[in-house]
């Protein structure tokens, strides 16, 4: 069993859940204590971060980053789930859509937006998953939520009488779901939509390029330390001896942060990581 903590960058297969690639890891890892920083649906390819041992207390504050994902819309038909996986419940032709109109369409859908969740979602309605209520056959209804798409770049848009395929490029804030983009796309548009394609490419500063395959993990298992983790995705903080002694017992510190910042002990220990509150620095999570 492991007892090294760290972040475990996965690109994810379609097919598997989340929940399967964390029970594969754990077997590599020979460790329990492994969770993951937001989950990807099965039909979704890509950057999937795990945390093992102590550096799942870290999966909380990855969440709330920027992530990045490469998608296919389609247009003219509108599915239960807003992606392929579920039944089609609504077609139109797409004979009348010309490039510049859909362009025009998804172009619309950068910025602050109040989006409301696909009804397939792991969010809790009086304390049950929404995709549970749905598969039991109830009807979901979830409340739009404040979203942020940094940008939204459009590929190649494929034209056809049945349907148009679009594919699209983007940066948002976490918590926004490509699906409703699709779906709302789509409504917007008159014809429907939903994705056939969903590949996430970043997590934060988690890219493609620092992810394994869950076969290559199984041949060499690559796990980046819990302190280099932190300091790729937080601002740091060097300590002397005294700030890092009260650290270790979670004191407040008399030093100025412009946010969350990982924090460290003179000959590099990864201690915990402190935010600005009530004018001194607080420990929002400490490792120690």
């Amino acid at each position: 069993m492991t007892t090294a903590s760290g972040l475990v960058v996965v690109d994810k297969p379609a097919g598997v859940t989340s929940h399967d690639v964390v029970a594969r890891v754990r077997r590599l890892a020979g460790t329990r204590k492994v969770g993951h920083a937001g989950t990807l649906d099965p039909m979704a390819t890509g950057v999937l971060v795990l945390g093992v041992n102590r550096a799942t207390r870290l999966l909380g504050h990855l969440m709330l980053t920027e992530k990045g994902y490469d998608a296919t819309v389609r247009l003219g038909a509108a599915t239960t789930t807003d992606d392929a996986e579920g039944e089609v419940v609504s077609t139109a032709s797409t004979a009348a859509l010309t490039e510049p109109v859909v362009r025009e369409a998804l172009a619309g859908f950068v910025g602050e937006l109040q989006q409301v969740p696909t009804a397939v979602s792991a969010i809790k309605v009086d304390g049950k998953r929404a995709y549970q209520r749905v598969r039991d056959g109830e009807e979901v209804e979830l409340k739009a939520r404040a979203v942020t798409v940094h940008e939204l770049t459009v590929g190649e848009v494929r034209l056809g009488d049945d349907h148009v395929d679009v594919d699209v490029s983007m940066r948002c804030s976490s918590g926004t779901y490509v699906r409703a983009i699709a779906r709302d796309a789509g409504r917007l548009l008159g014809v429907g939509g939903h994705l056939t394609a969903l590949r996430r490419t970043a997590v934060g500063s988690f890219d493609l390029a620092a992810a394994s395959t869950l076969d290559e993990l199984a041949e060499s298992f690559a796990m980046l330390p819990i302190a280099d983790a932190a300091r790729s995705t937080f601002p740091s903080r060097e300590l002397d001896d005294e700030q890092a002694a009260d650290v270790r017992v979670g004191r407040a510190l008399d030093v100025p942060l412009d946010g969350l910042t990982a924090v460290f002990a003179p000959e590099g220990e990864f201690l915990a990581l402190y935010e600005p509150r009530d004018g001194v620095a607080r420990a929002a999570a400490v490792f120690v």
